[in-house]
């Protein structure tokens, strides 16, 4: 079958781009220029008509794309032509009354093109996460990815794998020959040095995924210290409703923020309190929730009512700030209270000491992704692969070190095959609907 899409966003433009690839590409040219194919890689300025018929679309330009020099390693097109609802809705018309050809589905000329080994899966990844990166950090950590540095990391791992897989596999296939010592040597060396390595790339504070993902930061504190207001403050809009009635907030309320170039994703929590509402209730443990699995937490609490004991004790530790609101009430007693903890007195009403705040939050943000440039995992897909990987290489040196062969390469296949799934070297169609799916129609 042969594809398209409109490739470039959706909406009002001045110029969109519809994407055309597969087998019928070169005939959907013809039949929409009524001209012969232009130059390979050329723009061509064309008229785009009506199919069996002289009626006009548009004018524009058509880039021909033989394969398999193109981006899904097949015959490619693309038109591009006024952005306008009814110039795009006619060239598709156009187009899906060619025999073969049929509306591109979610992510899939990025599919094709890994298919057709134009990219590996890492990198397939990485384009998804370029389009939808909001901040710099996100779109370096994309660029990264795309360049190769993660691929070329595991499949030199694989590789390494691969070697001493050899020598265990001519063991088995020549029982009564003994290994030399040194290829035994070689095996436990370079096993140990891939264990070794796996390890260290998983002991990364999972900075990767927190950059793609956003770091999670949650406003917890008890009702009316201002938590709604303060979300509202860092926003620079009106995001949660801000009322003087005690337990206003239930459900937890998110916003996505760019702080310094990096994504964060702020939760606005229910007031912790006793209660004896049900739904409240419901909404502390999700605050309560929600403060345990954030990256940072701003604990925010009145400065004339400044409590600490109990469950406030629990929730301040290294990965939080505390909030003093309301500084206008300060009194002397506060100080001692604070001393020992990591805070900032602010005004949300006043707007007083946010900067402060904002700084503390930075500081926080960049002890986190201080590892930023040597990211390799930046999903739970490649994490799980990993840690499958490390268990059949620890089950392999076990039953290498009892002579047990067999069993032992049986282990080290499997480790290679982790690695293999991660960039796309093995079979891993099972996993190809869930990546691609995420990718918008066009890609």
């Amino acid at each position: 079958m042969t594809i398209y899409a409109l490739s470039s966003g959706p909406g009002i433009s001045g110029v969109a781009v519809i994407r055309v690839s597969g087998k019928k590409t070169a005939s959907v040219i013809k039949l929409l220029t009524k001209k012969e194919l232009p130059s390979p890689r050329m723009a061509s300025l064309r008229k785009f008509n009506k199919i069996n018929t002289s009626e006009v679309i548009d004018e524009g330009i058509v880039i021909w794309f033989p394969g398999p020099e193109s981006y899904t390693g097949e015959d490619m097109a693309e038109f591009h032509v006024h952005g306008s609802k009814a110039v795009i809705e006619a060239l598709h018309s156009s187009i899906s009354k060619i025999e073969s050809c049929r509306l591109a589905e979610a992510g899939e000329f990025t599919k094709l093109a890994f298919q057709n080994g134009k990219i590996n899966l890492l990198e397939a990844e990485s384009i998804a996460d370029l389009i939808s990166s909001e901040t710099e950090i996100q779109r370096q950590q994309a660029i990264k990815i795309m360049n190769g540095k993660s691929a070329d990391k595991f499949n030199s791992l694989r590789e390494r794998l691969l070697k001493i897989l050899s020598y265990i596999e001519a063991k088995i296939d020549f029982p009564d020959e003994d290994l030399p010592k040194d290829i035994l040597n070689k095996i436990n060396k370079i096993s140990d040095e891939v264990l070794s390595d796996i390890k260290k790339i998983l002991d990364d504070q999972k900075v990767g995924e927190r950059i793609r993902e956003g770091y999670k930061i949650a406003i917890v504190g008890p009702t009316n210290a201002g938590k709604s207001s303060l979300l509202n403050c860092l926003s620079n809009r009106d995001v949660a409703i801000v009322s003087e009635i005690a337990g206003t907030t239930r459900d937890v309320i998110e916003t996505h923020l760019n702080i310094d170039g990096y994504p964060v994703i702020v939760s606005d929590t229910a007031g912790i309190r006793d209660s004896k509402n049900e739904i409240e209730n419901k909404g502390i443990k999700l605050a309560l929730d929600r403060a345990e699995n954030a990256d940072l937490k701003l604990v925010v609490v009145d400065s004339k009512n400044a409590d600490f004991t109990s469950v406030f004790k629990n929730i301040l530790d290294e990965n939080s700030i505390l909030v003093i609101n309301k500084i206008d009430l300060v009194n002397s007693e506060i100080n001692l209270k604070i001393k020992n903890f990591d805070h900032v007195l602010v005004s949300v009403k006043d707007n007083l000491n946010i900067d402060q705040l904002i700084l503390k939050i930075k500081k926080k943000l960049k002890s986190k992704f201080i590892n930023s440039e040597d990211i390799l995992i930046t999903r739970e897909r490649h994490r799980q692969h990993l840690k499958q990987c490390l268990d059949n290489l620890r089950s392999f040196n076990k039953k290498n070190e009892t002579l047990e062969f067999d069993k032992a390469a049986e282990d080290l296949r499997l480790a290679t095959r982790h690695l293999g799934m991660i960039v796309g070297k093995v079979d891993v169609e099972e996993i190809l609907g869930s990546i691609f799916n995420d990718f918008c129609i066009g890609k």
